[in-house]
């Protein structure tokens, strides 16, 4: 092989190819025999071309096998390339039609197990049919015949002279070829012997190449080789080109610039650079924006800054980013409110069912806004438990006044800067949610629902609440700061609307700017309408029943109400009509139709057992146990205060997860029992003799509060006296030493717990009255209220 040169522009190839510039040796092949059927063997990544010498290093199974074969036998085996190289296993049909008849020159076992071989081309063939696959390609061929060369033709002669000049060209140009090239090209007579040369070391796709080796006619191939080369040249020195533009002394400082520069002159070729398009799209959209003169200020400094800088320095798209947002925000954009109050009202009222307070609030505020025409907008806070529509009812707000809706949630949030935004100079920095926000909904006078406030925690990357106090502050929000935007945006407009299930872990200094309005829970009676008007259509269009004509009665709500659900708002009874609609579509799947109307005894089979149950109050009908109201986060809820007496020292033990509240509610209870033992009824031996033990059951849930005092001294004195509770009786009310019953909060909520559990009668403070006749009459029809002053008369009341 010492005829062979290395010959190749890629540096980073996996092989290189070589060529026989022995001709005696292509004419000997004429005489050479190859058998009608040979092993096939696929190359991934190159086209032989018959004369030229390339080593292969030979690793998937079937390709060492059938280079074995053919090495044991005549040497010659069939190379073709593969249509896709990332194919590991290729079948007959990834294979190229057209390969090389090669002869294995040489086989050498590498020292890492691989098998590498060296193979020279020869003649080319045509596959005919697949033979065999295992455990290698054999394959039919049929030998393709080059055509004769006239020497005499001229056209032909042009073409070899124009390839050896190209070639020539691309060789001085390139510094990766040797300069020996050009010579030993100049050398070469044979016109199959360039045309192959030249379009094995060609610098083009496989594909490409693969069409020059299927190319019979040999005119025709050289014109495509040409073709070739000719955008070869052009990319070469369009290279030098810019190699040319750039070249200076540089130093290792200066290697990044230079690289910058080679890319520039690039873009410049390709038409200009993107960077100076972008910022001059920003300046003619800066032309039309309406913002106050601070932020055309700091947009005007940071575009003169951007334009002085170069589009690879780190800062570059730190200042781009900024202009890009504050180019984004909508700083006097506003959307007309919709002044019309009763269209307001009838959005209103069609959205939700109740919440009366809310709305009178919203028609209030867009009546002075229709009269004066600008006033600051409120903040406002729905505070109730979960599932009452708080965060749909600002949805609805920003419906019924004419603006966007944009919703924060707040819930889990830790970081101050996910409200102020982080400092620009920080590495993924981002402005805070509140300009996001802004951003996204495109005007400053949305309605922004700032969801569960009172879930926001804080650690020691700052207190996100304490960075809400300027946000929702009326007097400080026109001025708002967000440390990313870096300079003061109005706020003022922009209604916030913030939704609580817990106003106690607020923090003070923020509850103070909130404008709370309280939000019950639901009376059977509104879930039953909320059922009928916003849930059952809804449920029957999730679940593709809305041309279906069926029926929910109002006493089958009620039961679904009483005896599946216990909540004070709508989720649960939301999830249980949707399980009535999926029995119903699978009915409907079944039998083509569906029952008419959904009755009580179908809910049995629908929702299975009832879940709730007002029995156990009259199986608890002894002395010792009393019923008492409490107030949770979720609503209002009952719990029972049991009594019992044993034989002992005396002494009291309270149980039941109780708080140091509830704990002392019960200790005054006590001490007011034996002050007044005599009074009452009751021995005063007994607090001696016998020991005290009062629980309140559900022990693993935590309760506290002071409502539970007159509850506890009822159950007290029941079991000491012996005398029952009234059956359906509940009570709320705090105690004192003197016996006075004291008010407490939550009585709505009390109220429609005790209903929703089937008490019938409930005794309060007298001071109480005011908070139950804000209640609607019809939602709480059917109990009795005792309004009293002191615990004689609670006793009077509750005990038979």
């Amino acid at each position: 092989m010492d005829n062979n040169f290395l010959f190749r522009a890629e540096e980073d190839n996996e092989f290189i190819p070589l060529f026989s510039f022995n001709e005696q040796d292509m004419e000997g092949d004429k005489d050479m025999v190859i058998e009608d059927i040979i092993p096939i063997l696929p190359l991934r990544n190159t086209v032989l071309f018959p004369g030229v010498v390339i080593p292969i290093t030979v690793g998937r199974d079937k390709s060492i096998q059938a280079v074995k074969a053919a090495y044991n036998k005549d040497k010659l085996i069939g190379v073709v390339s593969q249509k896709d190289g990332n194919i590991e296993d290729p079948t007959p049909a990834d294979l190229c039609a057209i390969g090389t008849v090669a002869k294995i020159i040489k086989m050498i076992k590498m020292q890492d197990g691989g098998t590498t071989i060296i193979i020279q081309g020869k003649k080319r063939f045509e596959l005919l049919e697949m033979k065999e696959e295992d455990p290698f390609f054999k394959a039919s061929i049929k030998v393709l015949v080059e055509e004769k060369v006239d020497k005499e033709d001229q056209n032909f002669q042009a073409y070899l002279s124009n390839i050896k000049d190209l070639a020539t060209q691309i060789i001085q140009l390139s510094p990766n070829f040797p300069s020996e090239a050009a010579m030993i090209l100049k050398n070469i007579e044979n016109p199959l012997f360039l045309i192959n040369f030249v379009s094995s070391n060609l610098n083009v796709e496989i594909a490409d190449k693969q069409g020059l080796l299927e190319q019979n006619n040999l005119s025709l191939r050289a014109e495509k080789l040409i073709q070739h080369l000719q955008q070869e040249l052009q990319f070469v020195e369009l290279k030098n080109k810019v190699a040319n533009k750039t070249r200076t002394e540089i130093d290792k400082q200066q290697r990044d610039y230079f690289l910058q520069q080679q890319l520039k002159s690039i873009k410049d070729e390709l038409g200009g650079d993107a960077n100076d398009r972008e910022l001059a799209e920003m300046k003619k959209k800066a032309e039309n924006k309406k913002w106050p003169d601070s932020a055309k200020k700091l947009f005007q400094n940071g575009l003169e800054k951007l334009e002085r800088m170069h589009s690879s320095t780190p800062d570059y798209s730190v200042v781009y980013n900024h202009l890009d947002l504050i180019l984004d925000l909508p700083w006097d954009e506003y959307t007309d409110d919709n002044y019309d109050l009763k269209n307001a009202k009838k959005v209103l009222d069609a959205d939700h069912y109740g919440m009366g307070k809310i709305k009178n609030r919203i028609l209030e505020y867009l009546a002075v806004l229709k009269i004066k025409g600008d006033m600051k907008s409120p903040i406002l806070c729905f505070l109730g438990p979960p599932g009452i529509g708080k965060t749909s009812l600002g949805k609805s707000i920003a419906h019924a006044i004419g603006r966007k809706y944009i919703r924060v949630s707040l819930g889990g949030l830790h970081d101050e800067s996910e409200i102020r935004g982080h400092r620009k100079t920080y590495i993924g920095a981002m402005p805070g949610r509140i300009v996001q926000s802004l951003r996204k909904v495109k005007t400053s006078n949305p309605v922004m629902i700032l969801d569960e406030i009172d879930k926001i925690g804080s650690d020691h990357r700052g207190d996100p609440s304490s960075a809400l106090l300027e946000v929702l502050d009326p007097e400080q929000n026109h001025s708002f700061y967000d440390n990313y935007l870096e300079t003061e945006y109005d706020l003022s407009k922009t209604l916030f609307i913030a939704t609580a299930n817990d106003i106690s872990r607020i923090q003070p200094a923020l509850r103070d700017r909130l404008e709370i309005i309280d939000l019950s829970g639901y009376a059977v009676e509104e879930k039953v309408e909320i059922a009928k008007r916003h849930l059952f259509p809804k449920q029957k269009a999730a679940h593709g029943l809305t041309k279906i004509n069926f029926k929910l009665p109002d006493t089958v709500l009620e039961k679904v109400i009483e005896d599946y659900t216990r909540e004070s708002g709508v989720r649960e009874l939301d999830r249980q009509l949707a399980s009535i609609m999926r029995y119903q579509a699978k009915q409907l799947a079944y039998q083509n139709k569906v029952k008419s109307t959904v009755t009580k005894p179908d809910l049995l089979k629908i929702l299975g057992q009832a879940k709730y149950s007002n029995e156990i109050y009259k199986t608890v009908n002894m002395p010792g146990v009393a019923v008492g109201l409490a107030w949770t986060y979720v609503g209002g809820d009952i719990l029972f205060i049991e009594v019992l007496l044993a034989d002992g020292k005396g002494g009291m033990k309270l149980t039941g997860n109780l708080g140091n509240v509830m704990k002392e509610s019960a200790d005054t209870a006590f001490t007011y029992l034996q002050a007044n033992a005599k009074k009452i009824g009751v021995d005063p031996a007994l607090f001696i003799s016998k020991s005290i033990h009062v629980h309140v059951p559900e022990g693993a849930v935590p309760k506290d509060g002071p409502s539970a005092g007159i509850t506890m001294l009822t159950a007290l004195t029941s079991a000491f006296t012996g005398r029952k509770v009234k059956p359906y009786l509940a009570m709320t009310g705090e105690i004192t030493l003197r016996g006075q019953v004291l008010p407490v909060g939550g009585i709505k909520e009390k109220i429609l717990a005790a209903k929703r559990s089937g008490m019938k009668e409930i005794i309060m403070c007298w001071q109480n009255e005011k908070d139950v006749n804000e209640i609607d009459k019809t939602f709480i029809k059917g109990v009795q209220f005792h309004y009293v002053k002191n615990m004689q008369q609670v006793l009077d009341l509750a005990l038979v």
